[in-house]
């Protein structure tokens, strides 16, 4: 005999198999982590040997057990189940003397969210809470065609004046580099995937023929950053038509594979063609961007002059961070802009007509193969752009700096943006990006952080953080007889 208890909006709860899940959940959770945090090579001094760390492993496998039988709760409609256990999970990661940090931020992390979830059931259950739901949602609409354009000019003046503030040292531009960074290759994946509706989960693969030129063309022949910054732009265009041309048949999953097999491919030649890129071995001694040919360093080159000389102020290591921040500024300003226009464009309205039905786009007339070209190639320049920016950057570029994981974090930029907003690309490089750069004092634990707010944005905002936004060209219906 099952025991159930009723719902408040949701349906009935059947305790047995809510307890069974969260049972083989915790199982299933303790068999995958037996390896990774069970226990772990440790040197002792007289040689490696194995740490163990079960006690962790069980206690986390109890709060699994715990999460997992509260969600089945929220399901249920019985929300006061897992706003209890929530709270109980956080004062026992708040007051309890756990052996290990990674508990204490794994039972917050999981009290946090049982309480939201929690939250978000009770509301929703009451027909109150379900209009006030509707109206948020109503309310969300009209931000995204009303306040966002307004929000994303008060961003843009953040990010202007940021240089200037008492609290911007170096860890601060050095994130603010990294924000724009990323902020300018969701806006160009953004053409492919947001606005043309092409999967592309190589485009890292872009981003590194824009780093390699630069690094090998200021090297070997001297060529200047501002020299080699469109030449870098249309190379990585023209592999975008080289990758476009393979593709015009597929869609979708296939889309997906043949565009991940390019990046792997890409990552793999610049690996082993040792003659050519150094192999794993990286090239270094990378110039970096100069303004009007004066560097960014204490002492000037021979025969050159550096900016603090020329400006007659005192040096200063953060002239160079400010200089940088400021020109990827200016690319991703630029990538914004020239992404605006072509959207106003035919070309913008192909591209949205691409996304939204192939079929019905060709028969419009619409070549679909000149569509998706254009799409891959514009989105490949603007990498091209900011690979060489990284290189001028980092001064030192390798494969490892262009695997897989670069490609699935772009695009998961662009999807938890809202894809096709710009202003939401903006946001979500801040939260996947900036959170967890700025606490990377948590260690390893920033990445459990990082998945959980991918985890909580999917569930409350499962369209992206602004889902909607104003249409590149409107209909006006007038009055007629």
């Amino acid at each position: 005999m099952s025991l159930a208890i009723s719902g408040s909006s949701t349906g009935v709860l059947d305790w047995p198999a809510a307890f069974k899940d969260a049972l083989v959940t915790a199982l299933v959770a303790g068999a995958l982590g037996l390896f990774i945090v069970g226990f772990r090579t440790a040197d002792f001094g007289k040689g490696l040997g194995f740490e163990y760390q079960f006690v962790d492993l069980a206690i986390a496998c109890g709060v699994i057990f715990a999460g997992r039988f509260a969600l089945s709760c929220a399901r249920g409609g019985t929300s006061v189940v897992t706003l209890l256990l929530g709270a109980g999970l956080l004062a026992i990661a708040l007051l309890a003397p756990l052996p290990s940090a990674f508990l204490r931020t794994v039972s917050g992390l999981a009290g946090v969210a049982l309480l939201v979830a929690g939250t978000w059931t009770s509301v929703r259950g009451t027909s109150a809470g379900g209009g006030r739901i509707a109206a948020l949602s109503a309310a969300s609409d009209v931000l995204g065609t009303r306040v966002f354009p307004w929000f994303g000019a008060a961003l843009l003046g953040v990010a202007v004046v940021l240089p200037f503030m008492p609290f911007a040292d170096q860890k601060v531009m050095d994130l603010g580099i990294l924000i724009l960074t990323y902020v300018m290759l969701g806006w160009g994946l953004n053409i492919v995937v947001g606005l043309a509706g092409l999967l592309d989960l190589g485009y890292v693969a872009f981003y590194a023929v824009g780093a390699y030129a630069y690094a090998m063309l200021s090297t070997q022949h001297g060529w200047s950053f501002w020299m080699c910054l469109p030449v870098a732009g249309m190379l990585a265009a023209t592999f975008g038509v080289v990758l476009g041309f393979p593709v015009l048949r597929l869609r979708g999953d296939y889309l997906a594979i043949v565009t991940l097999g390019f990046g792997e491919i890409i990552r793999i030649v610049l690996l082993n063609w040792t003659d050519f890129t150094q192999g794993p071995a990286g090239i270094g001694g990378i110039p970096s961007a100069t303004l009007f040919g004066r560097v960014f360093a204490e002492n000037a080159p021979a025969g050159g002059q550096t900016f603090h000389e020329w400006m007659e102020i005192p040096f200063s290591a953060n002239h160079r961070l400010i200089f940088l921040y400021f020109v990827v500024l200016a690319l991703a300003l630029l990538t914004n802009f020239v992404t605006h226009r072509l959207r106003r464009l035919p070309v913008g309205r192909a591209w949205e007509a691409l996304r939204e039905d192939e079929v019905a786009c060709q028969a419009l007339g619409i070549n679909p193969t000149n569509t998706k070209l254009t799409a891959f190639a514009i989105g490949a320049m603007f990498a091209g752009f900011a690979g060489t920016f990284f290189a001028a950057k980092q001064r030192f570029v390798s494969p490892e700096s262009f695997v897989f994981i670069e490609s699935a974090i772009i695009l998961a930029i662009v999807v938890l943006g809202g894809m096709g907003s710009q202003v939401g690309v903006v946001l979500a490089s801040i939260i996947l990006i900036g959170l967890p750069e700025w606490f990377r004092d948590l260690g390893l634990y920033r990445m459990l952080v990082f998945g959980v707010a991918m985890v909580l944005i999917m569930v409350f905002k499962p369209r992206g953080l602004i889902s909607r936004r104003e249409p590149t060209i409107r209909l006006e219906t007038g009055g007629g007889p």
